[in-house]
This record gives structure tokens, sequence and C-alpha cells, in this order.
């Protein structure tokens, strides 16, 4: 049986495909539109999935959208109604859409795959609740029999966080809070108030918070937030401005911190924004820590799975881990919207049609490489279109040459293989550097990715190294988790750079792999498997044996407010319009002292800034 599942219409649409149960694709609409979390129905993700399952509409099963409208809609309608008629502009925005395109979603899902094939049936598209499809994505591709499933995010149709128990092919949610009061609103209400977009700049505070003390927590915990000791919570409605307005805070918000709210074209980052971020990275934490302290106590069951945007959040992901209330845990890579459309298929295979799972050692998510790939050739006649100038090598020699050229401290493009799913660069779509460097996160953040210096990199390392370079034990293979760099490993500080403050603290070399290491010393970390990613193991095996080092910077291979590349195309132009220095495709190999300066572009300055 083959099942499509479908994310669209709010942010980051995706499609995915299930064939007997088994994920065979699944991909983000954005990475072939470039427009950054595009919400479009995702036409094009789901010709790729179909492709890639090589396959065609006329032998799709079922359809599963991972969201209920109606209920949906019901939510809305009642929050402007309990408002009136204070939220009155914001309701005549957003309704004439609502009934025009979301509340007909039955009918306008059933028109676009009609147009695909000529005898599809409406009652072959199902719907699954939003926050039952983040459990499904989160338990089903799971390695786990039994598990506690935890979803926390903005808001789905009125659930904002849920609690699941999943055991075999059953998954039932027990527990929930609702709408208006939710840790993902809470969250992206400090991502406004600090100047960073929603749904979007969220990883900024949470990179931004090492910076600065949480010396605001307690004053979030007596006055915004009503948080008990099991972990629920109510937000103070009056601090905010989203359930009838169109901003996320009010003017009480920002009286209470005795600041407005921040001008990113304007205001530069404070000590003040350093604490704020700090403060509320804290309370998610203490949010955290309270629910999943009480649900490991209730239930007795060592696994946690979990999903939703707040699951991206891999500091409170490492804290989790390191409390040891559970002894295990797993986190889906796209925890965000776009899981949903795999979360939507696979509660159809299961839960609706009762089919069992069949649970790997690892997990289901074949280390999240699901998007499409490309033959050498078609690299090969991309590139000529595009006018490039490149060498080809034979693929057994492109670890070995990746790796000198990295260790000769070359920023490199590093495409190969399968695209990844969700939001993080896993060794397929990476751009990739030497960590023992001091000058790799400043370089890279300012000359490359045209972003915010304070913003950390990632390392990649082989699994096998893990404990000798990082004080963790366990995989994490999709960089879900913070973890620190191991004491011996760390630089000391002087007097005087131990008292510097804010982003004073960033030209600070903290240890033997600074570019990788954060302000507090943690790193988010992502275990190189030679199972899932041969190529990249051996690229970080290479890489080893040159310097001693089995760590790469990973960052993924975009600019600011650009989508990841997905095609060879995509890449060249990356490569082109940034200060990158070698470009590894397949195994043609890019040296931009060897382009023709005409190809050179300042495309990343056309790009709307996340």
């Amino acid at each position: 049986m083959n099942i499509l599942g479908i994310s669209a219409f709010y942010h980051d649409s995706a499609a995915a495909l299930l064939v007997d149960g088994k994920v065979i694709a699944a991909a983000q609409e954005e990475r072939f539109t470039r427009i950054k979390h595009d919400p479009s129905f995702p036409d094009m993700s789901v010709d790729y999935v179909l492709s890639e399952g090589n396959i065609t509409m006329s032998e799709v099963d079922l359809v599963a959208f991972y969201d209920k409208p109606l209920l949906k809609f019901e939510r809305l309608l009642e929050t402007y109604l309990a408002s009136a008629p204070k939220g009155f502009r914001s309701f005549s925005l957003a309704m004439p859409v609502w009934i025009r395109e979301k509340l007909f979603l039955k009918d306008y899902l059933y028109k676009q795959f009609k147009k695909r094939h000529k005898n599809f049936h409406s009652d072959q598209i199902l719907f699954s609740e939003h926050h039952f499809s983040h459990a499904a994505s989160a338990f089903y591709p799971s390695p786990f029999e039994e598990a506690v499933v935890l979803t926390l995010d903005a808001v789905g149709e009125w659930a904002t966080t849920t609690v699941a128990i999943g055991k075999a092919n059953k998954l039932r949610i027990i527990k929930e809070i609702h709408f208006p009061h939710s840790l993902g609103l809470l969250y992206s209400a400090f991502t406004y108030y600090t100047g960073f977009k929603v749904n979007s700049g969220e990883y900024k505070v949470m990179g931004l918070a090492p910076y600065g003390e949480p010396i605001y927590k307690d004053l979030i915990l007596d006055n915004i937030i009503d948080l008990k000791e099991d972990g629920s919570f109510r937000l103070d409605q009056s601090y905010f401005d989203y359930v009838s307005g169109l901003t996320m805070t009010s003017k009480k918000f920002s009286d209470l911190f005795e600041h407005p709210v921040r001008n990113p074209d304007e205001d530069l980052l404070t000590e003040f924004h350093m604490n704020i971020a700090a403060s509320i990275q804290s309370v998610t934490e203490e949010i955290v820590l309270r629910i999943t302290r009480n649900l490991a106590k209730e239930f007795d069951i060592p696994n946690l799975c979990m999903a939703g945007g707040v699951a991206l959040n891999c500091v409170a992901n490492g804290a989790i881990l390191k409390d040891g209330s559970f002894q295990n845990l797993w986190v889906q890579p796209a925890a965000g919207d776009a899981g949903g459309a795999l979360g939507a298929a696979q509660a159809v295979w299961h839960s609706e049609l009762g089919n069992p799972r069949t649970i790997s050692e690892e997990d289901d998510m074949k280390g999240s490489y699901l998007g499409p790939s490309y033959t050498d050739s078609l690299i090969k006649a991309e590139l000529e279109n595009m006018g490039a100038t490149f060498t080809k090598i034979p693929m057994g020699e492109v670890a070995t040459t990746t790796a000198n050229l990295l260790a000769e401290n070359n920023a490199i493009g590093w495409f190969q293989g399968r695209m990844e799913f969700g939001p993080r660069a896993l060794g397929s779509r990476s751009i990739l550097a030497d960590p023992r460097s001091d000058t790799t996160q400043k370089n890279l953040n300012l000359k490359v990715k045209y972003r915010e210096s304070f913003r950390p990199f990632a390392p990649s390392i082989m699994r096998e190294h893990l404990s000798d370079w990082f004080e963790l034990e366990r995989d994490s293979p999709y960089m879900l988790l913070v973890a620190n760099v191991r004491k011996e490993l760390r630089k000391k500080m002087t007097d005087q750079e131990e008292n510097l403050f804010g982003i004073d603290k960033l030209n600070v070399s903290r240890s033997s792999i600074p570019a990788v290491t954060h302000v507090d010393y943690s790193a988010r970390i992502q275990t190189v498997h030679q199972e899932t990613n041969p190529l990249y193991h051996s690229l970080l095996k290479e890489f080893q044996k040159i310097t001693g080092c089995p760590i790469l910077v990973n960052t993924s291979f975009n600019v600011r407010g650009e989508p990841i590349v997905c095609t060879p195309s995509d890449a060249f132009r990356c490569f082109m319009g940034t200060d990158l220095d070698f470009l590894v495709i397949g195994n043609f190999v890019l040296d931009k002292r060897h382009q023709s300066p005409n190809l050179l572009n300042k495309y990343a300055t056309e790009l709307v800034p996340d």
C-alpha cells in the first residue's frame, strides 16, 4: 500500500511517501521553490516523493493530511468571538482566507490530486489531528517498543502540549494543554521581543542565551507564567497580543522588562537582550524538566520520544538527557510541521489501518537522508550549464582529497547523496571546515553564511570517538542534543577573559576545537555512523588521519534567508555567492580560484533576512 503524507498552508510544507509502512522519501517544499519556510501546497515535493518511489498518483492508495482544518477553524472562531471586538482587525484579515481556502481544504486537496490522476476519489483523503501527526512521527520511527511521547509546539488545532503513550502499533494522546497557553508561543514571544522573526529565529534566541545571564527568570515565572510542579502551566494573556492582535507581545510585556521591542534594522543586540534570551531559555528548560520528571514518575516507562517545534531546542533536549529521568530519548529529526507529513502517513498506516511496526535497533529514519540525489551525469550537465570549471576525480579519492583541503583550513561546500529531511544539514548538503581554527567561526558566519557573528557551529564526529571529545555517551545522529566539550580539552581562561561579557566572549578560544565550542563550553553534536552515511564517515576518518581530530565543523549549505541547497545548480550559485574556497559535489571538485570572475555573484544581498 502506498500512502502519501502532506503538511501545508502554515509553514514548512512537505510531502512524504510510505510504501507498505516503509519510509521511502520525504522533502520540504522550500528546497524546490527556494522560498524559505514555504507554506504553499507541496506540488514539487509530491512530484519528488512519487518519483523516488517509482510510482504515479494512480498508485497512491491514501493521502494523509497532518491537520484537521475544521477543528482549527473552530478554535479561531471561538477565540475571536471571546475577544470581540478587540480582535476585529485580525479577524478581518484571517477569515476571508479561511473561508476561501482552508475551510474547504478537502475539496482543494481533491482538485490538486485529481489533476494528477483523473480517477482519484475524495474518500482517499484522510485527516489526522495536528498533535497526533507529531506524536506519530516521533513514536513510530523510533527504536522503542513502548514510549512516552511528548509534543511541544505553538499550537495545532487546540492543543499546544500533548502527552501520548505509544506501545507496539498503538498510540493514544492522554493529556493536553490548550491554546492560548503554549510553550512554543511563549518562546516565540521572546523571539519577537528580541527582534528576531517568529517561526524562524527561535534558534537564534537559543544561540544568544549563553552570552547572557538568566536574571529575568524569576520575573517571568512570577508574572507571565503560572507554572505548576508537574510542568502544566497557564500564561497571563495580558502580556501577549497573539490571540486577537497582530503582534506577539503587548505593551505590558515591554513595560515589565522596561525595554521596547527591539527593531532589528535599527537596534543593536545588547547585554539586556542576551540576558532576556538566557532567561527564557532557562524558563523553557525548567518547564520541560518539570514535565519530563513528572511523566517519568507517573508512567515508569524508560523511553521518551519528542516532536513539535520546541523539540528542536537541542539545549533543552540535552538537559532532559542529563537529568536522567528517562533512560532513553529519541527526537524526530523533522520535529516541526514538515515532519507532520510523515507522521500523518504513519498514523494512517499504524493507527487507522492497524498494521504492525517493525522496530529497528537504531530507528527507521534512514539517517533522515530521504531527499533527492543526483547522478554524476546529472551533476556534470548542471555544472556545465552553469559555466563551471571542475575536475573529476575517482569516487574513492573524494574523502582523501576533501580531507586534505579541509586540513589546509579551506571552507568547503559538500554536496553528496540524498538530501536531508528536516532543518539540519547532516553531511549531505553541508558546509564543512576545520574545527581547530580560531578564525573559522567568525569567517563562516560573516563571509559565508552572512549571519550574526554570535551564532555557534555544530561538530560532526565519528560515533566511535564521541566520548573522547564530549561529555556524551549516547548517539546524536540528528544534531538534536547539546553536551559539553570534555574538561581536559578546554583551555584555562585568564581572569580578564573570565570577566568578559556578551559578544566579547566570542573572541576567546575555549578549547582545542574552538570553532565548535560555544561560550559555555557546549556543542550541538552530530554523531556520524558508517551505516547511514559511509562517505561522510570516511571523510571524518581521513581528516583524523591527517590531523588527529575526528571532527569537522558542519553547518547547512545555504546563506542567511535561503533554504538549504537542493540541486547541483543551487550548490554552485551558493558557492559563487560566498567566500567558500572549494565545492565538492559528487566526484567533482571546484576551486573558486579557477572559476570565471563573471560568475561571481552577490545573491546573498537579494535574500530576505530570516
